[in-house]
């Protein structure tokens, strides 16, 4: 169950949505909305979720904008480009990043916070209930701006200290990016016997079930912890038959694989 959110905005303002679905001040100066600066899909499911959730939000915008008027910037660019994006955005402003391995230098002299959202964004309607967010922030209260809009996401926050932020990035990487690597690489020895990705689909998906509910030990299954030798190396001449270019990788996964089955088990 996620965890209740008693966030409010850095400014103490009553907003409401008008027709267009942009956030508008009920009386008074323009201000106390989010600006989500980028247009790519983070922004774009960001924005959705938010609003979905009450929080006020303008955009997504494009990369210049300088959030005139808003409370919180939400800059959802590369991170490439935060530093530019920060420079655009109107003193004053709490400003925040979606990186998950950039410090928060890019965006001086703003008061700033970090948030990088634990999951593969899809589409406008992913769901960002559940996942982990590591947050970061220049003041408490740009930290607990940051907590704020995790939780009203239904979010779990969790404070990654700075000099871990790249460690963090790695493990994440090697859960999403290269997955889709490895992934893809079956797909074409599959390819090579007349089995397209669809055929790949359900047993991908019992393995990484397996492995949330146990762990990595213990959701090993194949004949390399098995330790039947044979078929690894018929297996192996295969793959240097048919896909020669891809034996170091099929070689360092083994390895890899022989190392887990080999860890002690886990208790239960």
């Amino acid at each position: 169950m996620a965890r209740e959110s008693r966030f409010r905005f850095p400014y103490d303002v009553t907003m409401q949505a008008d027709d267009t679905g942009v956030a508008a001040p009920i009386g008074g100066e323009p201000r106390g909305w989010c600006d989500i600066v980028g247009r790519g899909r983070l922004g774009q499911a960001l924005s959705a979720a938010l609003r979905a959730a009450g929080v006020p939000v303008r955009g997504p915008l494009g990369r210049g904008a300088d959030a005139a008027g808003a409370s919180i910037a939400l800059l959802c660019v590369p991170d490439r480009t935060i530093g530019e994006a920060a420079r655009c955005i109107t003193p004053g402003v709490l400003v925040g990043h979606t990186s998950a391995s950039v410090a928060l230098a890019p965006l001086e002299p703003h008061e700033r916070f970090s948030m990088h959202p634990l999951l593969s964004v899809i589409g406008t309607d992913t769901a960002f209930a559940g996942a982990t967010c590591a947050i970061d922030g220049s003041t408490p209260r740009a930290m607990e701006t940051a907590r704020g809009l995790a939780l009203r996401l239904g979010m779990l926050p969790r404070v990654i200290p700075r000099e871990q932020r790249a460690l963090y990035h790695a493990a994440a990487s090697m859960a999403a990016n290269y997955l889709v690597t490895l992934e893809a690489s079956a797909e074409r020895l599959a390819q090579l016997v007349g089995l397209d990705r669809a055929a790949l689909e359900p047993l991908v998906r019992g393995a990484v079930t397996q492995w949330a509910m146990v762990g990595g030990h213990d959701a090993l299954t194949g004949p390399v912890a098995r330790g039947d030798v044979e078929t690894v190396a018929r297996q192996r001449a295969a793959v240097a038959d048919a896909a020669p270019d891809m034996l170091p990788f099929w070689d360092s996964l083994v390895e890899a694989t022989r190392a887990l089955a080999a860890t002690p088990q886990v208790a239960r």
